[in-house]
């Protein structure tokens, strides 16, 4: 006869999740320790050991830094407002094509499928000024050479990584859209329309809130990857002002060790900005919009 130990059901959940937890918390929470500690003060490469917030005040008063800062926010929140909006209107349009057929969700996964360093790869072979759209707008006539087409690439505005973010992330966020969608059916919008409710009424009252969690949560996981991402804006932005994960790598990189903790000071401020951000939105997004409590463990 087995003897079963009677368990709470909040109990049981972290008894599961357990496994996964403890891989988080040495890789992601023991990393972060060890790049905090080196940031203030104990980096034994440079004799450093001592607590000290020299790293951190170092980055107040750097002129990059703000100007980063700014463009990292810029950049992500652009990015994923456009996407959320794309993204909502194309599963919007997409809807009744996707109950009748699979391919619908294949298609949006094909994207998903492309990593973000071969996407920038593609986009400069067709928005830079060498591009193929320059040189079809110099064909039919729309521009004197192809360096007269404008600069989307290494561009001040960062429109090549806004453009990039935007065609990788629309998929993400109208597939978790399509999926919440095709979950609830379309009993809701139905009795609103008999109630006489308007198109605008039915989105505004009954869809809007309806998807609101998927694409929060979807958003919500865009804008922090983007915040903190490196490899499309180290390709398709200028090296000033770069985002702040580009200027913390070049930082670490430099032959100077010394420069290595305000690097990792950085780095430090940016996970905690994301982490900080990605509450403050979630919060924002749900006094708004009205989306149920999550379910905490």
């Amino acid at each position: 006869m087995k003897l079963r130990i009677p368990m709470k059901p909040a109990a049981r959940r972290w008894l599961m999740l357990s496994p996964a937890l403890g891989v988080i918390g040495v890789l992601f929470v023991g990393g972060l320790a060890l790049a905090a500690a080196q940031s203030f003060g104990y980096f034994a490469p440079t004799g450093e050991n001592a607590f000290t917030l020299r790293h951190y005040a170092a980055l107040s008063d750097d002129r990059e830094v703000y100007a980063s800062l700014w463009l990292t926010l810029k950049l992500a929140t652009l990015a994923t407002v456009i996407s959320a909006i794309c993204a909502l209107a194309l599963a919007l349009g997409l809807r009744e094509f996707a109950r009748r057929s699979r391919a619908v969700n294949m298609l949006l996964q094909i994207p998903l499928s492309v990593p973000h360093l071969a996407m920038a790869g593609a986009l400069i072979t067709v928005i830079a000024p060498s591009g193929l759209l320059a040189r079809a707008a110099y064909v039919i006539g729309l521009i004197r050479q192809p360096a007269d087409f404008p600069a989307l690439i290494n561009d001040r505005y960062g429109a090549g990584i806004l453009l990039a973010y935007v065609l990788k992330e629309t998929p993400f966020i109208a597939l978790m859209t399509l999926a919440l969608l095709a979950r609830l059916g379309d009993e809701y919008e139905q009795a609103a329309r008999v109630l006489g409710a308007s198109a605008w009424q039915r989105f505004r009252h009954v869809t809007l809130p309806l998807v609101a969690p998927a694409v929060v949560s979807s958003s919500l996981i865009v804008f922090a990857f983007i915040f903190g991402a490196f490899e499309t804006p180290f390709i398709l932005g200028r090296p000033y002002p770069a985002m702040l994960s580009v200027v913390a790598q070049q930082r670490y990189l430099d032959v100077n060790l010394a420069a290595r903790p305000g690097a990792i000071a950085l780095a430090v401020i940016s996970a905690l900005l994301t982490a900080a951000l990605a509450w403050a939105y979630l919060r924002l997004t749900r006094a708004f919009i009205g989306l149920e409590r999550p379910f905490i463990l």
